[in-house]
């Protein structure tokens, strides 16, 4: 089984980044369940893709234009959206910000 330590201090481990303007920590996870935090820059986008996880996310700071299905809405913290397993959905950073990202099962292509 998969799973990481019970207890992490964030602020101590560094951030992985992906893609211009966009960069994650991985909070915790075990083979069911998996939390990732996301900085965006402004301007950031997290390219349409899908996978099949469930995912639900928290908008933790920022705003964020949020497409899932074709559907966009404007979401900024505090707000939340769900993403179904094979679903396309992307994201655009309208004012710098982060992302707490939770799925299930756990993304194991994040996993160095």
């Amino acid at each position: 089984m998969k799973t990481s330590k019970k207890f992490l201090n964030t602020s101590s481990k560094d951030w992985e980044e992906l893609e211009p303007k966009i960069k994650r920590k991985i909070l915790g996870y075990d083979d069911q369940l998996m939390l990732v935090q996301v900085h965006f820059e402004k301007g950031g986008i997290g390219a349409e893709h899908q996978h099949h996880h469930s995912q639900s996310t928290l908008v933790g700071s920022g705003v964020f234009e949020i497409t899932i299905d074709g559907v966009s809405q404007k979401l900024e913290k505090g707000d939340s959206f769900y993403v179904p397993p094979n679903t396309l959905h992307s994201a655009i950073c309208l004012e710098e910000g982060e992302l707490i990202d939770s799925f299930s099962p756990i993304r194991g292509d994040f996993i160095s």
